[in-house]
């Protein structure tokens, strides 16, 4: 947020009181003049570079409605001086100690964290409207809440985030950025003396990481959008303005093109009353494209060396349990360009609602007009003995889905003597075992000796597996709108029966 104020270029200005007005009043533009005369933001002349100094009490005190009963939070102060090539050297010290207490929901509540050396330096370009280049770092945090029916405490060891910026050929920002954090544990004991529960439960991680990407982000239009929304905050503005309010919403369209992420932990623990859960690698991925006519999400969950508490099942099954799963599902065939571009064209803030439901319905029917797709992507479940992929799609032609799956499973005679050598000892298994046998006999022999089986659900309601028959259609409903007028209610669909 204090970055906004470095939206004018440096342009090797020199570092005074004229200089330090101006960036107040650049700021004023994104974050409103009342911030910078409630003292909630300050600039200062401090050692040859700005102070841009922001308070957390100040913001507190500027609430109407005060529930805190305690706020200590120390300022953060950024350092910022002016480059000759027009950009800014930014350094920051964002080492804290703080807690507060307020009247919750749920009674009194109270937090207090610390953040031990943290410091933060990079170079951020106003062109951009991003940090080309940047680093922190920290030695340790740690952070403590309670309120009356969970108490938490999380503490994480050293830690270094990097980002980079450059211009996109398509327009926009492209970035990159990654976080490293040691030694996380968070512990959390629930305890409700009104149901009774008392379920603690501690997670580990001898290392976090977080990678991110993206393409095309538009940095400067979205600012343009701030500067608005604050410039306009009063709603006979708001809706005089409109018309600049929908240039400016055009032209921040598509947000960005392509924005990619994944959320990894290490040897990851879960420890609980029931046992212990684990996983060497626990990641998740996660991409979307921008306001795009093609569109497309995407999501992952990617585990390996998945431990569970076996006491917890029977001990046939143990051996069937997964060791490594990698899930990914997402939608295609999302066209947000078409319904965001009508919906600013359309909406008038002058009519309550500012668009009618009726162009609601329309725009509805159009986005579903262009076939948006559920996706699952390649995925696999597996242990030792076996593995088990899976792929396909869901549409909705007429609002009804619509969907094919393929299946494919190696080791799947592994699977059948596992269930009949655990039939022997437990009878309950032995139900399972013609399931399976007749399962193997709709499956399709593939030349490496995997089974296949390809289900196709279509919106009348049928399913085949692999070309075979498996429900037909559903049968046609009878509305009861004949062409008998003859007014006769004795029969047929809706007909009335009297007593």
């Amino acid at each position: 947020m204090f970055l906004l104020a470095l939206s004018a270029p440096a342009l090797s200005q020199t570092v005074d009181s004229q200089g330090a007005k101006q960036l107040s009043d650049d700021l004023s533009r994104y974050v409103g003049k009342q911030a910078i005369d409630k003292g909630i933001l300050k600039v200062s002349l401090e050692g040859g570079a700005y102070k841009i100094l922001f308070d957390f009490k100040a913001l507190a005190a500027s609430f109407p409605d005060q529930k805190l009963l305690k706020f200590d939070f120390a300022p953060y102060a950024l350092m910022v001086k002016p480059r000759s090539d027009g950009s800014w050297d930014v350094s920051m010290d964002f080492s804290q100690s703080a807690s507060f207490e307020f009247n919750g929901p749920e009674g009194l509540q109270s937090t207090q964290f610390s953040i031990k050396d943290g410091k933060g330096s990079g170079v951020y370009d106003p062109n951009l409207a991003a940090f080309t280049s940047g680093t922190s770092s920290m030695a340790g945090m740690t952070m403590t809440s309670k309120d009356a029916k969970q108490h938490m405490e999380a503490s994480a060891g050293a830690g270094i985030a990097t980002v980079a910026a450059t211009k996109s050929a398509t327009g926009g920002v492209d970035f990159t950025t990654s976080q490293k954090v040691s030694s996380f544990v968070e512990a959390i004991n629930f305890d409700d003396p009104e149901s009774g529960l008392k379920f603690p439960v501690t997670v580990r991680s001898p290392e976090l990481s977080v990678e991110a990407s993206g393409k095309g982000v538009q940095t400067k239009p979205l600012l343009d959008l701030l500067a608005f929304a604050v410039a306009n905050e009063d709603e006979a503005t708001l809706k005089a303005n409109q018309a600049q309010l929908k240039s400016l919403l055009f032209a921040a369209l598509p947000l960005w093109q392509r924005i990619d992420g994944t959320y990894g932990f290490k040897d990851f623990a879960v420890e609980s009353p029931v046992g212990n859960f684990g996983a060497t690698q626990l990641s998740t991925v996660f991409g979307s494209d921008g306001v795009a006519q093609n569109g497309t999400i995407t999501y992952g969950i990617k585990a390996s060396g998945l431990t569970v508490p076996t006491q917890l099942l029977p001990s046939w099954s143990v051996g069937l349990l997964p060791t490594d799963v990698d899930l990914n599902f997402g939608g295609a065939n999302i066209d947000l360009d078409s319904m965001a571009k009508k919906a600013i064209e359309a909406f008038d803030l002058n009519k309550n609602p500012p668009l009618s439901a009726e162009f609601g319905q329309q725009l509805k029917a159009d986005f579903m007009a262009k076939s948006p797709k559920v996706v699952l992507g390649h995925s696999t479940v597996k242990n030792k003995d076996t593995e088990i992929a899976l792929e396909g799609e869901m549409t909705f032609p007429g609002e009804k889905p619509e969907g094919s799956v393929t299946v494919d499973v190696a080791g799947f005679d592994k699977l059948v003597e596992g269930l009949q050598e655990a039939a022997k000892s437990e009878p309950e298994v032995s139900q399972y075992v013609p399931v399976a046998l007749m399962a193997k006999g709709f499956g399709k022999t593939l030349p490496d000796g995997r089974l296949e089986w390809i289900v196709n659900a279509k919106a009348d309601g049928s399913v085949t597996v692999n070309g075979v028959m498996l429900k037909p259609a559903d049968p046609a409903v009878d509305d009861g709108d004949g062409d008998d007028d003859s007014g006769d209610d004795s029969g047929g669909a809706g007909a009335k029966l009297n007593p």
